[in-house]
Parts: C-alpha cells; structure tokens; sequence
C-alpha cells in the first residue's frame, strides 16, 4: 500500500526542488558568462520561474551560488554529534573535510578545482562564501560545548571552531588540498609549540 504523503511534506519538496533548480541554473549562467554579466531576470528565465520567485528563495544575488548553506551547518553538527564512538572530534571533522575535497563524482578533483576559480575570480563571491562559512561557527561551538558538558562555549571552543572553519577556507584556495588540510589539523591539534620543537630537530 503507498503512504498517503501530507500537503506540507510535497509543498516542502517542491519547495527544495524549486530553489535547487534556480541555482542550478544561475550556476550555469554565471559559470558561462560570468557573474556580473548575468542578471536575475535572465536567472529566472532560464529555470521557468518568475524574478519574484527567485527572490522568494535568494534574498540576495551572491546566495543563488551557494544552496546548501543551511544543509552544510546541519552537516557539521551531525559530523561532530554522530561520530562514531572513540573517534575524535578532530579526526571525524577531518575525515569529513577529506571527503568533501573529493566526492565520487569528481574524483580527480577537476570540478572542485573549476569551481573554486571561478569563486576565487569574482570578489562578492568569495566574500560571501567566507561570511557564509563562518556563520556556522555559533553552530558547531555549541555541539562541540555540548559534548563536553558545557551549557555555554568556553572560549577555547569558540577559537577551536573558528580554528576549523578556517582551515577549510584555506584549502579551498589550495592547490595542494589535502596535504594543506592534513597540516592544518596537525597544526590545530599538536599546536604551534609542538610543530617549532619538531622543526628545530631537523
């Protein structure tokens, strides 16, 4: 027998299925014409909605390129309140990231590579993407407070969440990703002491 679906659970997904298609399509454009060379109206023509409909879901232009801000945060905090046990936090956020750099659809790393340049060639875009990313930050100090009891951040969770956020802000604009991830938490997790002592060795 097939589940009668609710009203509200197919507005939703039509909802999702909309928004992902106009940036779909924005992505499309930008990625051909350019950022600036492409309006909202001509955003709008392309996945069939009306300009109204664009703003519905995009408040502002900028936002049309990055559709998942809300399902990265949620990802985060599962990543860190999910992870299986004895696992660190750093290791699981690690594993995470590593993942991400590479997805089984991009398995040389070409459209991530394609992507981020064309990020990195328009200024509101990548000005944007880093103000979007550290907006999770509030987010993932409170998981990583809460699995340590905490009612509140400490201050050493608030720097270590920003810490995180920015490592992969940086590796975004590497062209050495995951060596630069990797140094990254090495860096975070043994701290700067550890790595000049090591270094004076050599």
């Amino acid at each position: 027998m097939t589940a009668i679906q609710s009203p509200h659970g197919r507005r939703e997904r039509k909802k999702a299925a909309t928004r992902k298609a106009i940036s779909n399509a924005a992505t499309l454009l930008f990625l051909e014409r350019g950022f600036d060379n492409v309006s909202i109206r001509e955003v709008a023509e392309k996945a069939d909605v009306s300009p109204t409909t664009v703003f519905a879901h995009f408040p502002q232009k900028e936002a049309l390129v990055f559709d998942e801000d809300d399902e990265q945060r949620e990802l985060l905090v599962a990543v860190v309140r999910d992870r299986p046990a004895g696992t660190s936090i750093s290791a699981a956020l690690l594993d995470y990231y590593r993942a991400e750099l590479l997805p089984p659809f991009d398995h040389d790393g070409a459209q991530r590579r394609a992507f981020m340049d064309f990020i990195d060639r328009t200024p509101a875009l990548s000005d944007y993407a880093a103000r979007m990313w550290l907006r999770h930050e509030d987010a993932l100090a409170a998981v990583i407070a809460a699995e340590h009891g905490q009612a509140e951040p400490s201050d050493e969770v608030r720097a270590y969440a920003r810490f995180v956020l920015q490592i992969q802000l940086l590796v975004s604009g590497s062209e050495n990703p995951v060596p630069m991830l990797e140094a990254g938490f090495r860096l975070l997790d043994q701290g700067w002491e550890h790595y000049e002592a090591e270094a004076a060795t050599r």
